[in-house]
């Protein structure tokens, strides 16, 4: 929250309307920040301070209100805290005020004499719905798709009685839902149907009229004539069954390691004392307190860090060249087939909206590949994710062809062949061959150089890396490689492209795997490594929790693929053999077709594949946990400040974004680099920190 001189203030309007069928006004209370709906509305200490001034208003109106009702702006209700003001927080009692006012204000909303109700007319996050909760009745537009208490994605808890009012209002089971599995599962939000369907809402209305069938329906509440019967809470058994579940959850995702889960499961185990107003009184106090001590951490700094990497930084890529150089796209060639490239042509089509051609060598190649487009085009037609016209078009617009002729009149081709240069160098001459003069070459490359594969083409200056992370339809990141010839129109267009494709686009130099890859690749060198040297395979796979990466490493290399793994692997010891091995452990287990390092037993537990323990030679020199943490942590602070002494990234944000992005690193570490600096890791190999204190810590 910031200063109220400093914030961009929501202002809380005041107006009085007259409903059929009640002898007094209304007070209609709306939220306004006077900007449109790319600027929702926030609450700092002067909009808090001007909700509270427009109760006092209603307070001493005259005649007295049959009832108060807060909605919002056009496409907002609220959503939230104004965290921008976060780094002005310096000590833990400005914290604690903070909630104090919170919890003040809105309770005025609670404790009213009169009816309270919530029009929920758009976009109602963490405070704006801890606002809504704290009313009597709530209708919710069925426009509305974006309701959700995000906090413990953030590195906070709900904090202005989100814990209290939400598990007294659907349960525990349902809070535990909202509060934890929605918010670390990246932030996913409720629409409005699922909001009603759990509970938070009373009434589901259309929004072509939704403030006036809202007053409808409050004045059907008034006098008596609507009826709202909410379920009995059960307590108890099933009270400590849904916390249970709740716990097994925090620690499948965080390990233990992200302080603001576990605080609001505390807090959730206390609202179970009822909804009685001492009660409420106790566990706001918790909350307060919980709310001060999670303000006043460097894991909330680093979430909020990182959280703004993505909202701003990932939008703005530094470095692109200007938009105005960027060609038009409308025709598209893919080179293969396979399910990465179908999966590109399937993006393409979808975002771009252009013809796109896919090309393999055999006829039963392309099918499949264009068969594959058109099978998830039906799925998304029966989810209801697509119009039935609208899959026609998306089908209509990808074709398969034997030859690159097709290519002839395409703006843009990308390459999603085997990762051999050879075949790469060759793939290109033949499409060279065949485009105009001004057609963009891509590759999807995840680790091999672009500068080479754009040696001997006519045109290198139009070659541009274009590496996309998979699933393709899920991960958010876009590396996209500058070569040695690449100029300022491909690499314009390449980011034009990206940011029609919906991607998170970060210029990178052409270095062996790039950033995220080379990264995540030493730090799996050391894990593999300890295993080389004797250290059990559980032992070395729960080591590096405390990293924040999305999955254990020896899964990671499951779902990443153990082949493709080891080609990395490999191209990176031939540019960087002192700092990459390559595991002969690991090589027999890929040689012999092992897909998997764990295998899943009856219980749904890891074990390892008694196949791969007897393929993998091990030595006598086993490690402690402390010890292959401490390696990998070392390992990633040189490699980082490898990678940006040698300008492969503009800066360390931009190692966390494509960290955060390309496999969903934790936003309570910030990516990395804020926690290798909180640790002390960054000054102890490389002589100083990333970044500068206050910038992802406390000051």
């Amino acid at each position: 929250m910031t200063t109220a001189h400093e914030e961009v203030v929501t202002h809380a309007h005041v107006r009085y309307v007259d409903v059929r069928g009640l002898d007094g006004p209304v007070a209609l209370i709306t939220l306004d920040n006077g900007l449109d709906h790319t600027r929702p509305s926030t609450f700092g200490l002067a909009g808090l301070q001007e909700l509270e001034g427009a109760m006092d208003e209603i307070a001493a109106h005259e005649p007295a209100v049959r009832a108060i009702a807060v909605t919002g702006k056009p496409f907002i209700f609220a959503v939230g805290a104004d965290l921008s003001g976060v780094p002005l927080i310096t000590d833990r009692e400005q914290a604690l005020e903070i909630g104090r006012l919170g919890h003040r204000v809105f309770r005025r909303f609670m404790d009213s004499p009169v009816p309270t109700f919530a029009f929920v007319n758009g976009a109602a996050l963490g405070g704006g719905l801890e606002l809504a909760l704290h009313c009597h009745f709530r209708t919710v537009s069925a426009g509305v798709g974006a309701i959700a208490l995000p906090e413990c994605f953030l590195g906070l808890v709900p904090g202005w009685g989100g814990t209290q009012l939400l598990a007294n209002l659907v349960g525990a089971d349902k809070a535990i839902t909202v509060v934890l599995e929605n918010a670390l599962n990246q932030n996913r939000m409720l629409e409005a149907k699922q909001a009603l369907d759990l509970g938070l809402a009373d009434v589901l209305l259309e929004p072509a009229d939704f403030l006036e069938e809202s007053l409808r329906w409050l004045a059907g509440v008034v006098d008596g004539a609507v009826l709202v019967e909410r379920p009995a809470i059960a307590r108890g058994e099933a009270w400590q069954a849904a916390l249970a579940r709740g716990r097994a959850f925090v620690d499948a995702k965080t390990n233990g390691h992200a302080p603001a889960p576990y605080r609001a499961l505390d807090l959730l185990a206390q609202a179970e004392t009822g909804s009685g107003a001492d009660a409420f009184t106790s566990g706001t106090t918790a909350e307060d307190e919980a709310l001060a001590d999670l303000l006043m951490s460097d894991e909330l700094r680093a979430g909020l860090y990182a959280f703004d990497l993505v909202q701003k930084r990932a939008k703005r890529p530094v470095g692109a060249p200007s938009p105005g150089l960027a060609r038009p796209v409308t025709s598209v060639g893919v080179v293969g087939a396979g399910l990465m490239a179908s999966q590109l042509a399937l993006l393409f089509a979808q975002r771009l909206e252009v013809p796109v051609v896919l090309t393999d060598v055999d006829q039963a190649r392309v099918d499949k590949g264009v068969g594959y487009v058109h099978a998830e085009v039906d799925k998304l037609l029966q989810r209801r994710r697509v119009s039935p016209d609208r899959a026609n078009r998306l089908k209509a617009l990808v074709t398969g062809s034997l030859s690159k002729q097709a290519f002839a009149g395409a703006d843009f081709v990308i390459e999603a062949v085997f990762e051999d240069l050879s075949l790469k160098q060759q793939v290109f001459a033949e499409v060279e061959a065949v485009i105009s003069a001004e057609c963009l070459l891509a590759t999807n490359t995840s680790s091999l150089s672009v500068t080479e594969m754009a040696t001997g083409l006519e045109h290198p200056e139009r070659v541009v890396g274009f590496h996309f992370f998979n699933p393709v339809a899920v991960l958010p990141l876009l590396e996209v490689v500058r070569g040695a010839a690449t100029d300022d129109a491909t690499l314009a267009t390449a980011f034009a492209v990206g940011k029609t494709l919906r991607k998170s686009c970060v210029l990178v130099k052409d270095a062996p795997a790039f950033v995220f890859n080379r990264l995540v690749t030493r730090a799996l060198g050391e894990v593999i490594g300890a295993i080389d040297d004797g250290t059990p395979f559980a032992v070395a796979d729960r080591a590096v929790a405390e990293l924040g990466m999305p999955m254990s490493p020896l899964l990671l290399l499951q779902l990443v693929g153990p082949a493709v793994a080891l080609h990395t692997a490999r191209s990176l010891h031939e540019a960087f053999p002192g700092r990459f091995g390559v595991s002969s452990g690991f090589a027999a287990m890929v040689e012999a077709g092992k897909g998997a390092v764990m295998t899943f037993g009856p219980d749904g537990k890891p074990a390892v594949d008694p196949d791969v323990a007897a393929l993998w030679p091990q030595g006598s020199t086993p490690l402690t946990e402390a010890e292959v943490l401490d390696r990998a942590r070392r390992a990633l602070a040189e490699e980082i400040r490898l990678l940006l002494d040698d300008g492969v990234v503009a800066a360390p944000q931009d190692v966390d974004l494509c960290l955060i992005l390309g496999g969903g690193w934790a936003f309570w570490n910030g990516g990395i680099t804020p926690y290798l600096d909180r640790t002390g890791v960054s000054e102890a190999v490389t002589g100083r920190r990333f970044l500068d204190p206050g910038v992802a810590s406390l000051p």
